[in-house]
């Protein structure tokens, strides 16, 4: 009994954070510059799996490499939910005729429109020939300014924040709900950078 009084409250706090961490909540790491300057490569997140997913929210999807044939967490933000239809004009996004607007994609159009984002990518010459050839920020998987999308019902269409660098819904096809794993709601590190996203 008294070994159950002393061990049992840490025995059970250690049972609950594992359910949790099976059902509700999973920590990941960034990987890639595709959510830049959002989330930065080797940033760790916490993501809730119970969260219900809204346009704008930033996600975890499993994504299939069908050369390998194996599967990896992707970080992205939500643009499309399902039967949604999306259209991108010159940077402009339209969803389901209204003008959605897109803050978090502020400062690297602005450095696209002064500098085609070439100060910003100064330590990458690939991203930089990517900014130089490009018409806006936002392009279509064939580098069209102007595209329409429409969601298949019980899909998602997420995209990166960096949108010439990520590799997203335009060039991988939508995502089905079983393939989003969660909404990132924390970032755990870095410690400077720690808090909630939003």
């Amino acid at each position: 009994m008294k070994l159950l009084k002393e061990w049992g409250p840490f025995a059970l706090f250690i049972i609950v954070m594992l359910l949790l961490h099976v059902y509700v909540w999973q920590p990941v790491i960034v990987e890639g510059h595709s959510m830049d300057p959002t989330l930065a490569d080797k940033e760790r997140l916490v993501i809730i799996r119970t969260a219900s997913i809204k346009r704008q929210d930033i996600v975890v999807a499993k994504e299939l490499n069908k050369e390998t044939n194996e599967t990896k967490n992707i970080v992205k933000r939500v643009i499309g939910l399902p039967g949604d239809t999306i259209s991108f004009d010159n940077d402009v996004l339209t969803v389901n005729g209204k003008v959605v607007k897109e803050p978090y994609l502020a400062d690297y159009q602005k450095a696209f429109a002064s500098d085609h984002l070439q100060k910003t990518y100064h330590d990458n010459t690939f991203f930089q020939s990517l900014a130089q050839n490009a018409n806006a920020f936002t392009l279509s998987d064939n580098g069209q300014t102007t595209f329409t999308i429409k969601v298949p019902k019980g899909e998602y269409f997420l995209m990166g924040d960096n949108r010439l660098v990520s590799q997203d819904s335009r060039k991988v096809g939508t995502f089905p709900k079983s393939d989003i794993v969660g909404e990132a709601k924390l970032r755990i590190w870095p410690l400077k950078k720690i808090g909630l996203l939003d």
